[in-house]
């Protein structure tokens, strides 16, 4: 199969094996690293490093203390970044978040105005139970996901580069809060599900965590390295049949394009923005398992995290118990995925 074209400017291929080779050692860095800090949860830190070396954002999803604030607060420390935390509460305004203008005054008695970065001014920030504040901070939000800068008194302010939200979300507990909207959910690159250890990551947690010492990351890359790992995955080949299979999936999951289990429990299905979520993740994940070309495989295990935040079932199919993920895992079958 022939691979799609990219804009950046041809590499010869001892350049392009010397890159990649670098890159395969700094990803093993990285996840060496924050293994000895975050103990299991391997397909959380891999879907997560996985939107960072994508260039997009995440939402969390997961009951409390699952450890996503200290995996946040790691990922900053190993990859070099700034990081910053956010709490999300109903009273938060939005110039808690991007920052506000002030008047000052000189010796001279001459007035100006002041611009006083908020949190958002970082590379890496956490916004922590991010459904609990009002409609116009998450608009507020939105606006810095997408468009890397924020808009003050008529103003402009750019972003720092890279910069990459790790949103927190409580699934149980919704009392109080306000579910983020289609718009902002489609912004996210992934919904990474954060379940409950396996045992014996949770044994390590217990021994580990309750001495005298414990273990912290230290600094692997610089945020500027990112960026160039980040450009790599976007120059990384993708064959026509990956590309018919992402479309094939995307396609699918909307309701009338001939699939009957779709039709019946899907309300709405994903845009194309899901499509170019995928385009980036498998590239990412085949760098990050050390190959330098994506498989069909990548569409299939990455399907649950890009689609489900991106469908919404019809009142019938939740009132008989189906599952987004259980929709999702249909239609990856009928693909011929695990």
């Amino acid at each position: 199969m022939g691979a799609l074209e990219n804009s950046a400017p041809a590499m010869d291929e001892k350049e392009v094996l010397a890159v990649a080779e670098a890159a395969l050692e700094d990803i093993g860095a990285i996840r060496k690293e924050i293994g000895a800090v975050i103990f299991g949860q391997q397909s959380v830190v891999e879907h997560t490093l996985l939107t960072i070396l994508s260039g997009g954002h995440a939402l969390l999803v997961g009951v409390p203390g699952l450890a996503k604030t200290k995996l946040v607060a790691t990922l900053g420390t190993v990859l070099g970044l700034d990081n910053n935390r956010i709490q999300f509460t109903p009273d938060l305004m939005p110039s808690d978040i991007l920052g506000s203008e002030v008047m000052d005054q000189d010796e001279s008695g001459k007035r100006s105005f002041r611009f006083i970065p908020g949190p958002v001014f970082t590379q890496l920030l956490m916004a922590d139970e991010i459904n609990r504040a009002s409609p116009r901070t998450q608009s507020a939000l939105l606006q810095a996901m997408q468009e890397y800068h924020v808009t003050i008194a008529g103003h402009d302010h750019g972003l720092p580069r890279p910069f990459h939200v790790l949103a927190t979300q409580n699934p149980l507990e919704q009392e109080g809060t306000y579910p983020l909207p289609e718009a902002q959910l489609d912004r996210f690159l992934m919904q990474v599900d954060v379940h409950y250890p396996e045992q014996d990551a949770e044994r390590r947690i217990l021994l580990e965590t309750t001495g005298t010492e414990e273990a912290t990351a230290r600094p692997i890359l610089a945020g500027n390295r990112i960026q160039e790992i980040q450009s790599l995955v976007r120059r990384m080949p993708v064959s026509e049949q990956v590309v018919d299979a992402i479309l094939a999936l995307v396609r699918a999951a909307r309701p009338g394009n001939g699939n009957a289990d779709t039709d019946r429990n899907v309300a709405w299905g994903p845009g194309p923005r899901a499509g170019q979520a995928m385009m980036l993740c498998v590239r990412a994940r085949a760098l990050y398992d050390g190959r330098l070309a994506p498989s069909v495989d990548d569409v299939y295990a990455l399907a649950q995290p890009i689609l489900q935040h991106r469908m919404a079932l019809t009142f019938a199919a939740r009132a008989e118990g189906v599952h987004i993920r259980d929709v999702i895992a249909a239609l990856v079958k009928i693909r011929g995925g695990a």
